[in-house]
């Protein structure tokens, strides 16, 4: 379970062109669940990803991960809660050019990984089950936009994360890409995973796989289904 009190972010704290982009949201996120974060674009959707993914701190207020406050743990703490906790598909997929899909999806299990064989494994059986194989050895560049999103759903699973964040994962895809990425999440929230996704896309935010619909504006929480 994830908690956040009266969470407030700000962006050039203390300047004159300070921003609040998330401002005052008190949140329960429960487990097993697929939860979908809606509003315009600047409405606080990615920058609260990112504090729930322990990815920023609050800059002021509280995020709970199980009952423990993580907001003041240090980096290095914080850390191996992103690596052994959440995974992370972010809009535009961050895959590093130049080298193989394969390596892609292995790059975030090097720290944990017990082996290079077992890691390489573990690897290649998420591309089976992306039905990407067959591009393990294929750079990334030479990837469409459908299968580097599977890629970087892959990546994110390598360290057999509780909890998997996307950041508007259907924005640059079709309607049947966007279907196919549902039918992942389906699967992952049916293995027990929970989900949590930044969308403004009516295919996303009314799939009937979604468990809350929490919708955001100016950094607030307009209402949560």
């Amino acid at each position: 379970m994830i908690e956040l009190i009266d969470v407030k972010k700000a962006f050039n704290h203390h300047r004159p062109n300070e921003h609040w982009a998330v401002n005052g949201v008190s949140l329960t996120l429960e487990g097993n669940r697929l939860t979908v974060f809606q509003g315009p674009s600047g409405s606080g959707k990615t920058t609260l990803l990112t504090l729930i993914g322990c990815l920023a701190r609050p800059t002021s207020g509280r995020v709970r991960l199980d009952g423990k406050d993580v907001s003041g743990f240090p980096e290095r703490f914080l850390t191996e809660i992103r690596r052994g906790t959440f995974g992370f598909v972010f809009q535009q997929y961050h895959l590093l050019r130049g080298i193989s899909v394969l390596e892609n999806v292995m790059l975030p299990g090097y720290p944990a990984a017990p082996r290079y064989g077992t890691l390489r494994r573990r690897a290649l059986e998420l591309l089976e089950r992306f039905e990407l194989a067959h591009k393990a050895h294929a750079k990334v560049e030479w990837l469409s936009g459908g299968e580097s999103q599977r890629v970087a759903i892959a990546r994110a699973l390598i360290n057999d994360p509780a909890v998997v964040i996307a950041d508007e994962p259907t924005a640059h895809l079709d309607t049947a890409l966007a279907k196919g990425f549902l039918t992942i999440a389906e699967e992952l929230r049916a293995q027990g995973k929970t989900l949590m996704i930044s969308s403004h896309d009516p295919l996303v935010c009314e799939a009937p796989i979604v468990d809350r619909l929490v919708r955001l504006r100016d950094g607030r929480l307009a209402e949560s289904a």
